[in-house]
């Protein structure tokens, strides 16, 4: 069952793992917040021409998916309006849908907007919240679109303020676990559910690097596992470098988790993302 995925009318075969390229249109997203907007002055307004430009260039670069977000969910970060969050994603996935070829993701937990973005195009539903909005499984569930369920401690506005485990491995894959048993309950998510850790969603930096090095735990629940790594603090804490200067620790930490099972990686850096995903499987078969 992990090696497929069902996504509207797409099939993908993750025996070979795949790259979710991230498409941020927000003004605080905590790498790239901003740069996709029409002026550096005055409100946030998405350019429509700057993301399908970026967009292009990560298919260009081997992306299967792109994952478009309105809603910054980096450690302090407050909820943004409904309406403006359909204002920032729709457009956006109506847009990239005329013009190219590609599985679109809307990263969202308002079962409004996933109702929106798929009836735009989206083919997938990445939702840090695991579904667990009033209403967000049963729109999820008629949607046909897959559906990554994520882990994370708290809200976005506190979770790095406070958080305990009593063992940070069992206590995310029983999560997890728990979340895919209630979706499959309440629809046919039949090789529809990812699963993903949630790597920096209310955890230390120690909890990160015991969840990476265990991840084949995650993988053992039978779903495709996603991991979002890229340009994370858990890497700049290690590195010391700046957010954009983190694609190389990226790239390792990619590569290990690669190795312990996982399916697709969610990156700023498609790319050099994809040449790690490619001496992975050279290596994996050789």
């Amino acid at each position: 069952m992990k090696h497929r995925l069902k996504a509207g009318n797409r099939q993908f075969d993750l025996a070979t793992p795949i790259c979710m390229g991230v498409i941020n249109v927000t003004p605080d997203s905590f790498s790239d917040g901003g740069n996709l907007a029409k002026n550096e002055a005055g409100p946030f307004i998405v350019d429509i021409d700057k993301v399908l430009y970026k967009v292009e260039s990560f298919l260009d670069q081997g992306a299967s998916v792109v994952d478009v977000g309105g809603e910054s969910t980096r450690p302090g970060s407050h909820a943004v309006p409904l309406d403006e969050e359909l204002e920032r994603t729709i457009p956006v996935i109506e847009a990239v849908r005329k013009n190219l070829d590609v599985c679109l993701s809307i990263d969202t937990s308002s079962p409004t907007v996933m109702k929106e973005a798929v009836a735009a195009g989206a083919e997938l539903i990445n939702d840090v919240r695991a579904l667990s909005s009033p209403g967000a499984i049963e729109v999820a569930a008629n949607s046909g679109a897959a559906v990554c369920l994520m882990h994370m401690s708290g809200q976005p506005i506190n979770m790095q303020e406070s958080f305990h485990y009593n063992d940070v491995v069992k206590d995310v894959s029983e999560y997890l676990r728990e979340r895919a048993k209630t979706c499959i309950k309440a629809g046919d998510f039949e090789h529809r559910l990812l699963v993903d850790p949630g790597f920096g969603f209310g955890k230390s930096v120690s909890h990160n690097y015991k969840l990476l090095k265990h991840l084949s735990v995650i993988t053992e629940l039978g779903f495709p596992v996603l991991v979002g790594l890229s340009r994370k603090s858990m890497i700049g804490e290690v590195v010391n470098r700046a957010t954009k200067e983190r694609v190389s620790g990226s790239v390792a930490a990619s590569i290990l988790a690669l190795n312990n099972g996982a399916s697709v990686i969610r990156s700023h850096d498609v790319a050099a993302t994809m040449d790690a995903i490619g001496v992975h499987c050279a290596y994996r078969n050789a």
